[in-house]
């Protein structure tokens, strides 16, 4: 019976043994899967942060682009109505030197109205052919 009990004691301390080792194992196992996920996991909050600072950056350069060409924009528009203002002022010249000279002139003013309705004919026919003009004009 002795021998009996030495064998079972030397079998649970084998299995106790056993076992612990098993579980030693196992805890090893999971502490490398949990330091390899918190690494994964680290790496994706820092991928999230990068992603968001280069989104606040972009966002930034968006809206300094969007100035910008709002800013050239408001330029342009001011240019454009300038330039329909000098339009305005040139047509009015016009329009009274043309009245000047049909006053003085009438036999000239007459010639030069046909001379230009001449020209505006030879350009819409050269148009019409495709033939790019390259006179300068008056």
């Amino acid at each position: 019976m002795t021998q009996l009990l030495i064998y079972v004691s030397i079998a649970f301390v084998a299995g106790f043994g056993l076992a612990w080792l098993i579980r030693t194992i196992a805890m090893a196992k999971l502490r490398k899967e949990n330091k390899s996920a918190l690494g994964y996991l680290e790496s994706e909050k820092l991928r999230k942060e990068t992603v968001q600072k280069e989104n606040v950056m972009l966002h930034q350069a968006k809206q300094g682009v969007e100035l910008e060409l709002k800013k050239r924009l408001n330029e342009v528009l001011a240019i454009n109505k300038l330039m329909d203002q000098d339009i305005m002022l040139l047509q009015k010249s016009n329009e009274e030197t043309e009245a000047m000279l049909e006053a003085k002139e009438p036999a000239v003013h007459t010639m030069k109205l046909k001379l230009i309705e001449a020209n505006n004919a030879i350009a819409r026919y050269k148009a019409q052919l495709g033939i790019k003009d390259t006179s300068s004009g008056l």
